[in-house]
């Protein structure tokens, strides 16, 4: 089984949001033809749909996100979209899930924060833990892997239409566009980490603003405001006194309360079980990865591979490679392979439970670990970053780690690509190939909405394998 195409199916739901089931924002100086907010249930559905489609890591994700809610929707300006991305792209964590909080936060406080982040790893948790499931008890199913070996052109189709959206708005001067082939290279070409370039990014923004400021920040940027729409957004430049001053006081509680979730299950497994449960070791092993991964998932992949299979024992190399394809081709963050770890860990050491239970169990108290510190970096950062949008300084610094942003993105394009286009070496997959090209047709020329852009290549690639099974 090692390298199979995993399988999966992911639900269809309808995101529109009728303007009727919306309520108007709060008004501000600039609300005249402001778009009309959403209420929570709106939000939600479209929140639903961002998890069951966020395919393609977090360049795909964070380009799905971008068209929902930016360009669809206009619930969120596109610098206010951009400063939550630079923020999230410090923290340690999935940046994408992180993301969807942030905005989640932006539009609805601390429930559309919650409920965002929910909606964003569940789908994708759920479907990871079905399909361990059918792993441990029956093996490979061809049929269904075959639906996201359809997906993955779509899903490179979307990222290359993020990266070029992304470039159009935030490249706007030749040393910005070097900036972002250099990140390029440095991640393709030299391996560089990944904080370290985005680290960089931001020091040449604050040096060099100070006396190149019109390289980095548009007219429009140096005048405060979002422009290019002619209906202002729900959240721009022009709405700002919606979120309170943040206090020291305020930011320690949330640090106490989100730190408190966070940690509560790993305490519960230790006083309930002891430190030699698996579950304990689970808890501690992965809150403390949670912290640790800067760069994504590959950054620490090698790491947690080494501990899960040489030092503990919960899996062998090859389901550790089966689990990092399972979590490629299904939604949600690529961190996700952390909880078919944390399943297997506990199906190879149940102790005195049924091993299906101690795998779940240790599913769930693994996905709790890595995702809910998401929520203690939002909840007590984001007050701060947010009011310090008027920092003409600091909008330097982030306007260069957004350039850099764009040669991330760009190599993620080019490794997932290659890995979608030549599966093998020396060999082109045609197929693949050209339903990338119609997928990207279809969304940038035709405007199709991702949805059914999504169903055409999970029909195209089941197809595919039905002609090859009948043919072999």
């Amino acid at each position: 089984m090692r390298g199979w195409p995993v399988a999966g199916f992911f639900l269809v739901i309808d995101g529109a949001v009728d303007r009727n089931d919306r309520r108007m924002s709060e008004s501000t100086p600039s609300s005249r033809d402001r778009t009309a907010a959403p209420t929570l249930g709106a939000a939600l559905r479209v929140w639903m749909k961002v998890g069951l489609l966020s395919f393609g890591g977090p360049a795909g994700q964070i380009s799905l996100m971008h068209r929902e809610l930016v360009e669809r929707r206009n619930w969120v300006g596109d610098r206010r979209f951009l400063h939550a991305l630079n923020y999230c792209m410090f923290l340690p964590g999935p940046e994408a899930q992180q993301l969807a909080i942030y905005l989640g936060w932006l539009l609805h406080r601390v429930w559309g924060g919650l409920l965002a982040g929910l909606c964003f790893v569940l789908p994708g948790a759920l479907l990871i833990w079905a399909i361990a499931m059918v792993y441990v008890y029956f093996g490979d199913v061809p049929a269904l892997g075959a639906v996201f070996e359809g997906l993955r052109p779509a899903v490179v189709a979307i990222v290359i239409g993020a990266l070029i959206r992304l470039g159009r708005k935030s490249l706007h001067h030749p040393l910005l566009w070097a900036l972002a082939g250099l990140a390029f290279v440095a991640l393709f070409f030299g391996g560089l980490p990944f904080p370290l370039i985005i680290l960089g990014a931001g020091v040449i923004g604050l040096t060099a603003g100070r006396w190149l400021p019109g390289v980095f920040l548009r007219k429009e940027q140096a005048g405060g405001t979002d422009s290019g729409r002619s209906e202002q957004a729900v959240i721009d430049d022009g709405v700002s006194a919606i979120i309170a001053r943040p206090t020291a006081q305020g930011t320690a509680v949330a640090v106490l309360l989100w730190g408190a979730v966070w940690l509560a299950p790993v305490a519960a497994a230790w006083l309930l079980l002891g430190g030699g449960h698996v579950l304990t070791q689970e808890g501690f092993f992965f809150s403390k990865v949670s912290l640790v991964t800067f760069g994504g998932a590959y950054a620490v992949l090698p790491y947690v591979a080494q501990q899960a299979v040489e030092t503990h024992g919960w899996l062998t190399a090859a389901e550790m490679m089966d689990g990092l394809a399972l979590a490629e081709t299904t939604p949600g963050p690529l961190i996700l392979v952390l909880q078919f770890v944390g399943f297997l860990g506990g199906w190879s050491q149940p102790g005195a439970w049924p091993p299906v239970v101690t795998a779940t169990a240790g599913a769930v108290l693994t996905s709790w670990v890595i995702f809910a510190c998401g929520y203690l970096f939002i909840f007590a950062g984001a007050p701060w970053f947010e009011h310090s949008r008027d920092n003409r300084l600091l909008m330097t610094g982030l306007a260069a780690v957004t350039a850099a942003v764009v040669g991330v993105i760009l190599n993620l394009a080019v490794w997932f690509g290659w890995h979608t286009f030549v599966p093998e070496p020396g060999r082109v997959d045609g197929v693949a190939l050209g339903l990338a090209a119609v997928c990207f047709l279809l969304l940038q020329w035709r405007k199709w909405d991702i949805l059914p852009v999504i169903a055409l290549a999970a029909v195209v690639g089941l197809a595919r394998w039905a002609v090859v099974a009948a043919v072999g």
